[in-house]
């Protein structure tokens, strides 16, 4: 609908009769209407199809017009929502010449974004996904929202992109507003912007549960993004932490199967070395949940030493229940299970083989 050619066919009545004037037997008819936020009244459009039999209308439109929270009031109950992610990584390697090694390093650089693979160079990627990310992620979110003052918003993207896989919550960025950038930004408006790049699929929240004691802990939260090549063009490809980008990518795959993700906590009871009881909070990045299945998952890029394997492992041996643990590292063969019951996976068979985790013995 934004092709010039199809204009008169704004016209919602015009629309309409365009419609039915293809609609000629009784056999189905799939309608698909692309960038439908240009049509006047598109909602009564859609509605005067709803009880047709033989009419599937499939529809698509821009974030700034037509975001999730619209669809699911404006259609409650007589429509479905299709959310289109991002090429996995198995998804990326069915078109990958090289190596899988090598297939890592360019999708945790690049991501997911199919135009990619078409592209021939490092360049003409960063162009694309930093004119994406600018002219329509942000030009969506600003125009719906109609944001003025637009620098405390792209301010707030940068420092959530720095920090992929830390813990925050808006009181905290409030408080680095005022140290760092000397802004008087309230944490009710981060909150507000935080949503908005939720809505816009920019970034996804992730929130504390407290294993033991089974409940949620509302504040602070991780943020991840949905695609690490919009992360990484957002900052100008300048931080390249592996192990925060590989978190990043296991939390976004564990999404695509259907999890629901948290960030998990234990907390353990202690003595220092002067018998003094200390009470300690251990992270468990991924605690997973699909209907009645649960398991806990530990991103590990290395583990080059005892010291470094043992702080990862300690805080699932400290969980106390049944259900399966898996440490995911970049620098192991095959997988194996040890004395203890967790479960050691190679970051490429997880990401390959998709019935892996968790379902497999």
């Amino acid at each position: 609908m934004e092709d010039r050619r199809n204009k008169p066919l704004r016209d919602p009545d015009a629309l309409l009769e365009y419609i039915d004037n293809k609609m000629t037997d009784n056999q189905m008819y799939y309608i698909l209407l692309d960038e439908i936020q240009h049509v006047r009244e598109f909602e009564d459009v859609l509605n005067s199809y709803l009880k047709i039999d033989n009419a599937d209308v499939y529809v698509t439109g821009s974030n700034s017009k037509f975001l999730s929270k619209d669809v699911i009031t404006e259609f409650r109950g007589r429509g479905d929502e299709i959310r289109i992610a991002p090429l996995c990584f198995r998804e990326f390697m069915s078109v990958w010449p090289g190596s899988r090694e090598q297939a890592l390093e360019e999708y945790l650089i690049y991501g997911g974004l199919p135009k990619l693979a078409s592209l021939p160079s490092p360049e003409k990627k960063k162009e694309y996904l930093q004119g994406l990310f600018a002219k329509t992620y942000l030009t969506d979110i600003k125009e719906r929202y109609k944001i003025k003052n637009d620098e405390e918003l792209d301010e707030l993207i940068d420092i959530v992109a720095s920090s992929v896989g830390g813990l925050t919550n808006p009181t905290k960025l409030e408080n680095t507003f005022c140290s760092v950038k000397h802004s008087n930004i309230s944490h009710t408006t981060i909150k507000a912007y935080l949503d908005m790049l939720q809505d816009a699929f920019l970034i996804e929240k992730s929130v504390r549960y407290d294993i033991k004691g089974k409940k949620y802990i509302d504040t602070p939260a991780k943020y991840y993004f949905s695609d690490l090549g919009l992360r990484n063009a957002r900052i100008n490809f300048r931080q390249y932490e592996e192990t925060h980008l590989m978190e990043n990518m296991i939390y976004n795959e564990l999404r695509l199967r259907g999890m629901s993700v948290d960030v998990g906590v234990v907390v353990v009871n202690t003595k220092d070395e002067n018998g003094v009881s200390q009470r300690k909070q251990l992270e468990v990045d991924f605690v997973c949940n699909q209907g009645s299945q649960r398991f806990y998952i530990q991103s590990a890029l290395r583990l080059p030493t005892e010291r470094k394997r043992e702080q990862e492992l300690g805080s699932l041996k400290h969980i106390g229940d049944n259900f399966r643990k898996f440490v995911i590292t970049e620098d192991l063969i095959s997988h194996y299970q040890d004395d203890s019951g967790i479960t050691f996976m190679n970051i490429y068979e997880f990401l390959l083989n998709p019935n892996r985790v968790p379902f497999e013995s």
